[in-house]
């Protein structure tokens, strides 16, 4: 290749953002649909959701269960929790440690949630905790998905690091209008099997 040529595909790697560049703007690009939207469409998508999961041939197996705990905008899993608990589930949720590091930890009452880290709300104390392995079904959160399974977070890398080998076992909750087909992946990104929508499972 001539110095010329090199120099020119050179100023055009340049010239394109990296992969988590990419990320940073979709991740506004995603908070701005999502504070455009009604709180009472939120509130329709996020239970004929639930309605979704609850018919997925997975639920009424799941012994043990690890689910996100939603914050506001987000796929709501209050019902999914209390459903869980209602049923005799072995009910875990994740225990953020800082430096991307996460813990199932099991509770047995959503008063046991209060505001940890990044104001999500999680255990103050545990005496239990199940490893990724060991749990039977996995609902994980996501700023928006694509239809095989990538998935863009908020960026601690928790989810990536937690699911990875048994990612076979994760559902992705995505609403509808968040999916993205041209979503950036990097090497450290965890694909999920199953993208879960409020009209159903995705099909990649």
């Amino acid at each position: 290749m001539s110095k010329r040529l090199e120099s020119a595909a050179e100023e055009s790697r340049k010239a394109l953002p990296d992969a988590g560049e990419q990320k940073k703007q979709l991740r506004k690009e995603m908070s701005a649909l999502r504070e455009a939207l009604p709180a009472a469409w939120f509130r329709d998508a996020g239970e004929r959701m639930q309605r979704q999961l609850f018919s997925l041939p997975d639920w009424p197996v799941a012994e043990r269960v690890f689910v996100y705990v939603s914050m506001e905008r987000e796929p709501d899993t209050r019902m999914i929790l209390g459903r869980a608990l209602a049923e005799g589930k072995a009910l875990y949720v994740p225990k953020c440690l800082g430096g991307g590091r996460m813990l199932a930890a099991r509770i047995r009452s959503l008063e046991e949630l209060s505001p940890g880290v990044l104001g999500i709300p999680e255990p103050e104390s545990w005496t239990e905790t199940c490893e990724a392995a060991d749990l039977d079904l996995m609902i994980v959160p996501c700023v928006c998905a694509s239809r095989d399974g990538r998935r863009l977070g908020h960026g601690g890398g928790y989810y990536d690091r937690f699911l990875a080998g048994y990612e076979e076992k994760a559902v992705c909750l995505c609403f509808r209008r968040m999916l993205r087909e041209d979503l950036p992946a990097e090497e450290t990104d965890v694909r999920v099997p199953r993208v879960l929508t409020e009209e159903g499972l995705c099909q990649g």
